[in-house]
Protein backbone atom coordinates (compact mmCIF):
# COMPACT_ATOMS: atom_id res chain seq x y z
CA UNK A 1 0.00 0.00 0.00
CA UNK A 2 3.36 2.22 0.98
CA UNK A 3 3.92 2.24 -2.91
CA UNK A 4 0.57 3.00 -4.13
CA UNK A 5 0.26 6.22 -1.78
CA UNK A 6 4.21 6.77 -2.59
CA UNK A 7 2.71 6.73 -6.33
CA UNK A 8 -0.03 9.04 -5.71
CA UNK A 9 2.83 11.65 -3.86
CA UNK A 10 4.47 11.43 -7.13
CA UNK A 11 1.28 12.72 -9.29
CA UNK A 12 0.48 15.61 -6.59
CA UNK A 13 4.38 17.05 -7.18
CA UNK A 14 2.66 18.54 -10.33
CA UNK A 15 0.26 20.57 -7.86
CA UNK A 16 -0.27 23.80 -10.27
CA UNK A 17 -1.72 20.98 -12.90
CA UNK A 18 -3.53 19.35 -10.44
CA UNK A 19 -4.68 22.39 -8.21
CA UNK A 20 -4.42 25.42 -10.26
CA UNK A 21 -4.63 24.70 -13.39
CA UNK A 22 -8.35 23.89 -13.36
CA UNK A 23 -9.08 27.00 -11.25
CA UNK A 24 -7.74 28.84 -13.71
CA UNK A 25 -9.93 27.60 -16.50
CA UNK A 26 -12.64 27.86 -14.68
CA UNK A 27 -11.77 32.01 -14.47
CA UNK A 28 -11.11 32.20 -17.85
CA UNK A 29 -14.52 30.77 -18.70
CA UNK A 30 -16.29 33.00 -16.42
CA UNK A 31 -14.54 35.93 -18.29
CA UNK A 32 -15.14 34.85 -21.54
CA UNK A 33 -19.03 33.89 -20.75
CA UNK A 34 -19.57 37.64 -18.86
CA UNK A 35 -17.98 39.14 -22.20
CA UNK A 36 -20.77 36.74 -23.98
CA UNK A 37 -23.32 37.96 -21.63
CA UNK A 38 -22.35 41.86 -21.93
CA UNK A 39 -22.72 41.15 -25.85
CA UNK A 40 -26.23 39.80 -25.74
CA UNK A 41 -26.96 42.77 -22.87
CA UNK A 42 -25.88 45.14 -25.43
CA UNK A 43 -28.36 43.49 -28.28
CA UNK A 44 -31.09 44.25 -26.49
CA UNK A 45 -31.44 40.70 -24.23
CA UNK A 46 -33.02 41.17 -20.37
CA UNK A 47 -31.41 40.08 -17.77
CA UNK A 48 -33.47 37.87 -15.92
CA UNK A 49 -35.98 36.93 -18.73
CA UNK A 50 -37.17 33.72 -19.41
CA UNK A 51 -35.11 33.47 -22.66
CA UNK A 52 -31.67 34.84 -20.78
CA UNK A 53 -31.79 32.38 -18.72
CA UNK A 54 -32.57 29.64 -20.76
CA UNK A 55 -29.95 30.50 -22.81
CA UNK A 56 -27.69 31.17 -19.65
CA UNK A 57 -28.13 27.95 -18.78
CA UNK A 58 -27.29 26.26 -21.73
CA UNK A 59 -23.67 27.40 -22.06
CA UNK A 60 -21.30 24.69 -22.21
CA UNK A 61 -18.18 26.17 -21.96
CA UNK A 62 -16.99 25.14 -18.42
CA UNK A 63 -17.08 21.52 -20.08
CA UNK A 64 -15.33 22.55 -23.13
CA UNK A 65 -12.85 24.55 -21.04
CA UNK A 66 -11.81 22.09 -19.25
CA UNK A 67 -12.08 18.76 -21.00
CA UNK A 68 -9.11 18.98 -23.37
CA UNK A 69 -6.89 19.70 -20.56
CA UNK A 70 -8.10 16.70 -18.68
CA UNK A 71 -6.97 14.56 -21.26
CA UNK A 72 -3.86 15.97 -21.77
CA UNK A 73 -3.22 16.01 -17.81
CA UNK A 74 -4.25 12.06 -18.28
CA UNK A 75 -1.85 11.57 -20.80
CA UNK A 76 1.07 13.28 -19.18
CA UNK A 77 0.53 11.63 -15.89
CA UNK A 78 0.99 8.29 -17.49
CA UNK A 79 3.76 9.12 -20.14
CA UNK A 80 6.08 11.66 -18.15
CA UNK A 81 5.87 10.01 -14.83
CA UNK A 82 5.93 6.42 -15.22
CA UNK A 83 9.20 6.08 -16.38
CA UNK A 84 10.46 8.29 -13.48
CA UNK A 85 8.06 6.40 -10.97
CA UNK A 86 10.29 3.00 -12.34
CA UNK A 87 13.42 4.57 -11.94
CA UNK A 88 12.53 5.46 -8.21
CA UNK A 89 12.04 1.49 -7.68
CA UNK A 90 7.89 1.51 -8.11
CA UNK A 91 6.53 -1.58 -9.92
CA UNK A 92 4.06 -0.88 -12.62
CA UNK A 93 1.11 -2.48 -10.29
CA UNK A 94 1.61 0.41 -7.93
CA UNK A 95 2.06 2.75 -10.28
CA UNK A 96 -1.03 2.46 -12.10
CA UNK A 97 -3.20 1.89 -8.93
CA UNK A 98 -1.43 5.06 -8.08
CA UNK A 99 -2.43 6.77 -10.92
CA UNK A 100 -6.03 5.69 -10.88
CA UNK A 101 -6.36 7.31 -7.13
CA UNK A 102 -4.87 9.86 -7.95
CA UNK A 103 -7.46 10.65 -10.80
CA UNK A 104 -9.99 9.53 -8.22
CA UNK A 105 -8.89 12.39 -5.78
CA UNK A 106 -8.32 14.72 -8.73
CA UNK A 107 -11.57 14.15 -10.40
CA UNK A 108 -13.17 14.35 -6.30
CA UNK A 109 -11.18 17.96 -5.89
CA UNK A 110 -12.81 19.54 -9.37
CA UNK A 111 -16.00 18.60 -8.40
CA UNK A 112 -15.77 19.99 -4.92
CA UNK A 113 -14.36 23.15 -6.48
CA UNK A 114 -16.85 23.59 -8.86
CA UNK A 115 -20.07 22.68 -6.58
CA UNK A 116 -18.42 25.52 -4.37
CA UNK A 117 -18.57 28.16 -7.63
CA UNK A 118 -21.67 27.06 -7.98
CA UNK A 119 -23.23 27.56 -4.61
CA UNK A 120 -21.88 30.98 -4.47
CA UNK A 121 -22.70 31.81 -7.86
CA UNK A 122 -26.63 30.81 -6.54
CA UNK A 123 -26.21 32.34 -3.27
CA UNK A 124 -25.18 35.95 -4.49
CA UNK A 125 -28.07 36.33 -6.85
CA UNK A 126 -25.78 34.88 -9.97
CA UNK A 127 -23.17 37.63 -9.48
CA UNK A 128 -25.56 40.03 -8.51
CA UNK A 129 -25.73 40.48 -12.12
CA UNK A 130 -28.13 37.67 -13.41
CA UNK A 131 -24.66 35.81 -15.46
CA UNK A 132 -25.17 32.26 -15.37
CA UNK A 133 -22.23 30.66 -15.53
CA UNK A 134 -21.78 27.33 -13.72
CA UNK A 135 -25.61 26.82 -12.74
CA UNK A 136 -26.08 25.52 -16.43
CA UNK A 137 -27.21 22.36 -17.47
CA UNK A 138 -24.23 20.49 -18.24
CA UNK A 139 -23.24 21.03 -14.86
CA UNK A 140 -27.32 20.25 -13.64
CA UNK A 141 -28.94 23.27 -13.54
CA UNK A 142 -28.16 24.44 -9.85
CA UNK A 143 -28.91 20.62 -8.53
CA UNK A 144 -25.56 20.16 -6.13
CA UNK A 145 -26.07 16.19 -5.99
CA UNK A 146 -25.85 16.06 -9.49
CA UNK A 147 -23.53 18.55 -10.32
CA UNK A 148 -21.17 16.16 -7.93
CA UNK A 149 -21.70 13.17 -9.63
CA UNK A 150 -21.77 14.43 -13.32
CA UNK A 151 -18.14 16.36 -12.75
CA UNK A 152 -16.34 13.53 -10.50
CA UNK A 153 -17.26 11.22 -13.34
CA UNK A 154 -16.58 13.30 -16.13
CA UNK A 155 -13.11 13.99 -14.60
CA UNK A 156 -12.76 10.74 -14.06
CA UNK A 157 -13.34 9.12 -17.84
CA UNK A 158 -11.24 12.20 -19.39
CA UNK A 159 -8.49 11.31 -17.00
CA UNK A 160 -8.46 7.89 -17.06
CA UNK A 161 -9.29 7.74 -21.35
CA UNK A 162 -6.01 10.42 -21.60
CA UNK A 163 -4.25 7.63 -19.02
CA UNK A 164 -4.54 4.78 -22.00
CA UNK A 165 -3.65 7.63 -24.41
CA UNK A 166 -0.45 7.54 -22.48
CA UNK A 167 0.09 4.12 -22.04
CA UNK A 168 -0.42 3.36 -25.92
CA UNK A 169 2.42 5.81 -26.19
CA UNK A 170 4.65 4.11 -23.83
CA UNK A 171 4.26 0.70 -25.12
CA UNK A 172 3.93 1.37 -28.94
CA UNK A 173 5.38 4.65 -29.21
CA UNK A 174 3.45 7.13 -31.59
CA UNK A 175 1.94 4.57 -33.24
CA UNK A 176 0.00 3.37 -30.09
CA UNK A 177 -2.63 6.61 -29.42
CA UNK A 178 -3.00 6.49 -33.47
CA UNK A 179 -4.74 2.80 -33.44
CA UNK A 180 -6.50 3.70 -29.99
CA UNK A 181 -7.95 6.83 -31.98
CA UNK A 182 -8.80 4.74 -34.71
CA UNK A 183 -10.23 1.75 -32.52
CA UNK A 184 -12.45 4.13 -30.36
CA UNK A 185 -13.98 5.65 -33.43
CA UNK A 186 -14.36 2.37 -34.94
CA UNK A 187 -17.11 1.03 -31.81
CA UNK A 188 -18.13 4.30 -31.45
CA UNK A 189 -19.11 3.98 -35.51
CA UNK A 190 -20.67 0.51 -35.05
CA UNK A 191 -22.71 1.23 -32.27
CA UNK A 192 -24.15 4.05 -33.63
CA UNK A 193 -25.33 1.72 -36.85
CA UNK A 194 -26.72 -0.40 -34.03
CA UNK A 195 -28.83 2.00 -32.30
CA UNK A 196 -30.12 4.65 -34.86
CA UNK A 197 -32.65 2.57 -36.36
CA UNK A 198 -34.30 2.70 -32.79
CA UNK A 199 -33.25 5.94 -31.75
CA UNK A 200 -36.46 7.99 -31.37
CA UNK A 201 -37.39 5.06 -29.02
CA UNK A 202 -34.10 5.47 -27.01
CA UNK A 203 -34.54 8.89 -27.11
CA UNK A 204 -37.94 8.61 -25.53
CA UNK A 205 -36.87 5.97 -22.84
CA UNK A 206 -33.65 7.77 -22.28
CA UNK A 207 -32.52 8.29 -18.53
CA UNK A 208 -29.50 10.18 -16.60
CA UNK A 209 -28.60 6.89 -15.05
CA UNK A 210 -27.36 5.40 -18.26
CA UNK A 211 -24.60 7.99 -18.72
CA UNK A 212 -23.66 7.17 -14.97
CA UNK A 213 -23.29 3.71 -16.17
CA UNK A 214 -21.83 4.64 -19.80
CA UNK A 215 -19.25 6.51 -17.97
CA UNK A 216 -17.89 3.69 -14.98
CA UNK A 217 -18.10 1.24 -18.32
CA UNK A 218 -15.56 4.25 -19.89
CA UNK A 219 -13.29 4.00 -16.88
CA UNK A 220 -13.42 0.90 -16.05
CA UNK A 221 -11.98 -0.49 -19.58
CA UNK A 222 -9.95 2.58 -20.02
CA UNK A 223 -7.78 1.55 -16.55
CA UNK A 224 -7.66 -2.08 -17.51
CA UNK A 225 -6.19 -0.85 -21.14
CA UNK A 226 -3.27 1.20 -19.28
CA UNK A 227 -2.57 -1.88 -17.12
CA UNK A 228 -2.61 -4.21 -19.97
CA UNK A 229 -0.18 -1.85 -22.19
CA UNK A 230 2.06 -0.91 -19.14
CA UNK A 231 2.38 -4.23 -18.47
CA UNK A 232 4.83 -4.68 -21.23
CA UNK A 233 5.82 -1.01 -22.04
CA UNK A 234 9.44 -0.20 -22.11
CA UNK A 235 11.02 2.92 -20.85
CA UNK A 236 12.68 4.72 -23.29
Amino acid sequence: MSAVVSSVKLHLNRRSATFLVPLYIAGTVAAVSVLISLVFWRAGSEPGSRGWIEGSQSNPGIAYGLAGFLVYLGVASVATTFPFALTLGATRRSFIAGTVLWDALTSAYIAVLLGALMLLERATGHWFTGFYIFDVYVLGAGDIGRLLGIVFLAVLGALSLGGLFGAGWMRFGARGPLVIAVLIVLVLAVALLVVIPDAAAIAAAFRLWWLAVAAGILIVLTSLGMWFLLRSAVVR
